[in-house]
């Protein structure tokens, strides 16, 4: 996934950040890679009781399932269930104010997108490795697999609430988070930087793969500049790599979230669904810098939560305007204590403990 995410073609979608030309790309790559990856997952399923599936491996998972005649328990960390409530979090543009039957449209004109970019790359595999005949042409949703077992949300209560149309075996269980190791301990530059001034601003783009990276480091730089504030810049994938810096700007590579966003002043990030979950749970407030896909789906419901400004998408991306919003969130005392109260809110939570008893449950009966 890094490297079809890093390559240069992808990088130019991204940038652009169309929804379908993405999910075109994506596609591609699947019908060269989906043969091995069904090979593999065969080996990887002998034995097991059941496939757990997100929405990157479901098409897959449910074909393993159906060539080996086992349950498909569906987990995800983006809303994927029709609903009337909300519109498609994957949609690429933002779409406010939708009825409530427009909105649940788009949930499937979103899953239809997904499928049928995918479905020559799951006919390919049903035929040539599983033996089975291809789905449905409108996609395996009605499949009776798809209907039997849990469907789990490692999203926050606290920031989407269940809606009201979702069946009893849908479950927003709360964040699935991956603590730090025992053995992790943050290096002694870090632990430095941190000591020697206030609360610095963490800006990092994750996976976000970018052509011009010296470009974004300059705007980011110049930003703080304008602001006067320390900050942490998480290089990811990336590659966000400034030249000579200031003693107020420190550059890390991988760090764990979870040690450091609740040592920041605010988070700075791309909106993908893990990062906005650290960043909600350490009570800081945050940005969203969407890029594509669900990244602006989150940096909505940041903002209609009250615990960070409106979103910025990356395209429209300015020193001034970052600034800008850089200076909103050090100055607006309400949305700062907002952000706190949805962060003890989710610490008080334990998706994990939630999830696991909910498949105990299931498999019991």
């Amino acid at each position: 996934m890094r490297a079809v995410v890093e390559s240069e073609e992808m990088r130019q979608v991204i940038e652009k950040g169309n929804f379908l030309a993405i999910t075109a790309r994506t596609a591609r790559a699947a019908r060269a890679a989906a043969v091995d990856w069904t090979r593999e997952s065969l080996s990887a399923c002998e034995g097991v009781d059941a496939i757990l599936v997100g929405i990157g491996g479901l098409y897959l998972g449910l074909a393993l399932a159906e060539k080996l005649r086992l349950p498909l328990i569906q987990a995800h960390v983006v809303p994927f269930t029709p609903t009337r409530a909300f519109s498609g979090a994957l949609l690429p543009l933002s779409l406010p104010g939708l009825g409530a039957r427009a909105n649940w449209l788009t949930h499937h004109l979103t899953r239809q997108a997904m499928w049928q970019g995918f479905r020559a790359a799951d006919a390919r595999v049903r035929q040539q490795v599983l033996g089975l005949p291809p789905a449905p042409f409108w996609g395996p949703f009605n499949d009776e697999r798809m209907r039997r077992a849990p469907v789990l949300y490692g999203i926050s209560p606290s920031v989407i609430p269940k809606p009201g149309d979702w069946d009893e075996r849908t479950h927003v269980t709360g964040y699935w988070f991956l603590e730090p190791g025992a053995q992790w301990g943050p290096p002694a530059s870090i632990l430095s930087f941190l000591e020697a001034g206030p609360p610095p601003v963490y800006i990092g783009f994750g996976s976000m793969g970018s052509r011009h990276p010296e470009e974004t480091a300059a705007l980011v730089v110049r930003a703080l500049e304008l602001t006067g504030q320390r900050a942490i810049l998480g290089s990811g994938w990336g590659g966000l790599r400034p030249g000579a810096l200031p003693a107020s700007i420190m550059v890390v590579d991988a760090i764990p979230h979870a040690w450091l966003f609740p040592q920041t002043a605010a988070v700075v990030h791309h909106g993908g669904a893990g990062t906005t979950a650290a960043g909600l749970r350490a009570g800081v407030p945050s940005l969203v810098i969407p890029f594509f896909g669900d990244q602006a789906f989150w940096g909505r419901c940041v903002a209609a939560l009250g615990a960070g400004p409106p979103p910025i998408p990356r395209r429209r991306l300015s020193a001034e305007g970052l600034a800008a919003a850089l200076e909103q969130v050090r100055s607006d005392d309400a949305l700062r204590t907002r952000a706190s109260a949805l962060g003890k809110a989710i610490r008080e939570e334990d998706g994990v403990g939630r999830a696991v008893a909910i498949v105990e449950q299931w498999a019991d009966r």
